[in-house]
């Protein structure tokens, strides 16, 4: 292990970097690195302080880059030390993408690399380093959406491990396919076009111009970006999170300008829309999304393109030939995107191969579930658009003495939005005081 230390105001950072096995059942195979960011409050730094893990959504994000004590990390430092662990192939952890990925060969390779990237690797990689860093105590873990399906994974499989753990947004369905997921998913999210359409009505016919603009003209975005009408509707995603609505409000009430040749796109809405689409950052999602919810024999053969097929009114071409509302969709990756963004073209047949495949390993035991002995609490958002909330409270209740928090104040990203106060409630639920 390799560290680094430096300070921002109130806080300690350093800097580790560990050595893992690709493969955790050849210990002696490959080796790839991981990197993570230890946090302690200045004036704390040889205190003596239990140890949160903090598993960050996704899949395919780094852990946080935080500037000082901001958001739910100044709640945390108060009585804890804090890994923001990069899980692999994300932030610095050995990252995942298209410039990195032909190092391993061809699709067939990069598709055989990948499969040790979901929740049972991921959680082999913390008991693999929390030796290191903890001396062997048991540390919180703190899973925020795809950090929780790890947390529930590690609750599953290593609950030696952990002293505690707190879940925002993140209880995964046990066993149900991809497709389950997105046949929960796609009324939910037609639920959010419709609170948004009723908060800026005005937003009805804007979308419907824009993407029967974006129909006519096939414009490719600033970068390369190719924006189909599909892609347009996939901005919808910004509606699962606090001040989405506004957000997605404001990107297409200016969507045009006047030129030479007739109204356009603006510069600025392609800028943002781009930025908002694109995988560049974190490729691994699209990658291995459906992925995370593979366990058992069947492919998930791009669930959610299929499931869509089961609600035409998601239908862009229908809904531009009648006089309906554009629906926008949501958290979801489909094959069309990676024809269309550059950062994911080469990785098309990659994707490909992992749709098909078969042979992935059961993550969660609901019988070792039933009788655990942690302490866990879980918030769960009132209509998440992420992820869904009966299904969430099934495993809730599967979880032997997990409190929950059940709330419509926040969205998906209510540890980000609520920061502090988010934190601070959950802790008081796992240790009994609330």
């Amino acid at each position: 292990m390799t560290t680094a230390t430096y300070r921002q105001p109130g806080v300690v950072l350093t800097d580790r970097r560990f050595s893992v096995p690709l493969d955790h059942d050849r210990p002696d195979g490959e080796r790839i690195e991981l990197f993570a960011r230890e946090a302690v409050a200045t004036g704390k730094e040889n205190a003596n302080l239990p140890w949160l893990l903090y598993l960050q959504g996704g899949p395919g994000f780094g852990a946080n880059r935080f500037s000082g004590k901001q958001a739910w990390l100044g709640r945390a430092l108060k009585d804890h030390r804090v890994l923001l662990l990069d899980q692999r192939g994300t932030g610095s952890s050995t990252p995942a993408s298209r410039q990195t990925l032909p190092l391993r060969g061809g699709p067939r390779e990069q598709a055989d690399y990948l499969t040790h990237f979901r929740a049972d690797s991921i959680v082999r990689d913390c008991e693999a380093i929390r030796g290191e860093v903890t001396g062997g105590a048991p540390w919180t873990v703190l899973g925020q959406s795809f950090g929780g399906f790890c947390a529930t994974h590690y609750l599953s499989t290593a609950p030696d491990g952990l002293a505690a753990a707190v879940i925002t947004g993140g209880l995964p369905t046990l066993d149900g396919h991809a497709d389950d997921v997105y046949r929960a998913a796609y009324p939910r999210i037609e639920r959010k076009v419709a609170a948004h359409y009723a908060r800026y009505p005005q937003d009805v016919e804007r979308a419907r111009r824009i993407a029967q603009y974006v129909a006519e003209h096939e414009p490719v975005l600033n970068g390369g970006y190719k924006l189909t009408v599909e892609a347009f509707q996939s901005l919808g995603i910004l509606l699962g999170a606090s001040g989405g609505s506004d957000r997605l409000h404001y990107l297409i009430e200016d969507a045009f300008v006047r030129t030479p040749g007739g109204f356009e796109l603006s510069d600025a809405f392609q800028e943002e829309a781009r930025a908002t689409l694109s995988y560049a950052a974190h490729p691994l999602y699209a990658l291995v999304h459906e992925a995370i919810y593979g366990q058992d024999d069947r492919p998930t053969n791009w669930s959610a393109e299929r499931v869509r097929g089961e609600f035409p009114r998601f239908d862009a071409a229908k809904t531009l030939a009648g006089d309906e509302p554009l629906l926008f969709t949501g958290e979801s990756v489909h094959p069309w995107m990676f024809d269309c963004d550059p950062a994911l073209r080469p990785l098309r047949e990659t994707a490909e191969l992992l749709a098909a495949r078969t042979d992935w390993a059961p993550l969660y035991a609901p019988a070792r579930l039933a009788a655990n002995e942690v302490p866990v609490a879980a918030a769960v958002y009132h209509d998440d658009m992420y992820v869904d909330t009966a299904h969430a409270l099934r495993t809730a209740r599967t979880i032997k003495g997990l409190r929950t928090w059940v709330t419509d104040e926040f969205e998906h990203d209510g540890l980000r939005s609520g920061g502090p106060r988010v934190l601070d409630r959950l802790l008081a639920l796992v240790h009994g005081e609330a």
